[in-house]
């Protein structure tokens, strides 16, 4: 088994809680930053694994976040034990701050960074964060925190921010740190890539081709009702028994809130996007960025492919 070579943290996630995971024949790592489609692969991955849209328990039981600081590490590991499906776990840790198993699968999904960036904003108007702060053991703040800029502002105060992505995971440094270790990768068996614009463009597809990727079998007549359960209109109306957990969301409906490509570039003139584009250029090796960025140009990742192995 791989060491780990890089310890991801920050108030809420620690990588080193990977350290020492047991694991096992079949199981699938989910990694991507936030906001990015993790949710979403969780959901694909559960209804490829049970075959059924009748989940048995919420995504977070299912498919537990292992480097979530809530939930006791001991209890995270136990639930995982327990499992008698094949696992499907979660991480928003780069590859290089995990163990890399030969038996494992590890599912990467990308997205446009600046879509990534806008739901990550309006992610933070619905989080509880006394909650998180509760859960986390972590004091309230000593003076209230400011208001937040208007999102147009925020958003290129993210473009030009200087940040380490090893700390700051959700920054667009972080952001491109992750996917370029996994792009580095992408040749190795056991990698998978998905681009969140296929999954808007062909979600049937997609959800066929990374069932042959992972070599699940499905019936084909269940396949209508697993694509259908997998629409982004379909996990939002159930969203209460899907993500259920610590209760850290003001609304679980709004965690669900676009569900498509274009969001940054709306927010951005031409010269604000050109000022993006040369500062991603130098983060990320070429063909990545033109992977990852190519529904800015060709509409919303109609007749792209996925790229896997």
């Amino acid at each position: 088994m791989s060491t780990v070579p890089i310890r991801y943290q920050s108030a809420e996630e620690d990588s080193a809680r990977w350290s020492g995971f047991p694991f096992r024949e079949g199981d699938i790592v989910i990694s991507a930053r936030s906001k990015s489609g993790t949710t979403w692969m969780q959901m694909i991955c559960a209804l490829l694994v049970f075959r059924t849209p009748d989940l048995p328990a919420p995504l977070g039981e299912l498919s537990p976040w292992l480097d979530w600081l809530v939930a006791p590490r001991a209890g995270v590991f136990a639930r995982l034990e327990a499992q008698q499906h094949r696992r499907f776990i979660k991480t928003h840790t780069p590859l290089d701050g995990i163990p890399l198993d030969p038996r494992a699968s590890y599912v990467v999904v990308a997205r446009h960074p600046l879509d990534m960036a806008v739901s990550l904003y309006h992610q933070g108007e619905n989080l509880d964060r006394a909650r998180v702060r509760q859960l986390t053991g972590r004091p309230p703040p000593a003076t209230p925190p400011a208001p937040r800029p208007p999102l147009r502002e925020w958003l290129l105060g993210w473009i030009d921010e200087a940040a380490d992505p090893h700390q700051e995971m959700d920054s667009l440094p972080g952001t491109l740190h992750h996917l370029s270790d996994a792009w580095a990768r992408r040749s190795e068996p056991n990698v998978v890539f998905v681009h969140y614009a296929d999954l808007v463009a062909d979600l049937e597809a997609q959800m066929r081709r990374l069932a042959g990727l992972l070599e699940m079998t499905v019936p084909e007549q269940a396949w209508p009702a697993l694509v259908q359960a997998a629409t982004f209109e379909q996990m939002r109306a159930g969203a209460d028994q899907l993500l259920g957990g610590p209760g850290v969301l003001k609304s679980t409906a709004a965690f669900f809130r676009r569900g498509s490509s274009g969001a940054g570039r709306e927010q951005l003139t031409g010269a604000e996007f050109a000022h993006y584009e040369t500062r991603v250029a130098g983060m990320a090796p070429r063909d990545l960025l033109t992977w990852l960025h190519r529904e800015q140009r060709g509409g919303a990742g109609g007749g792209t492919q996925l790229i896997a192995r």
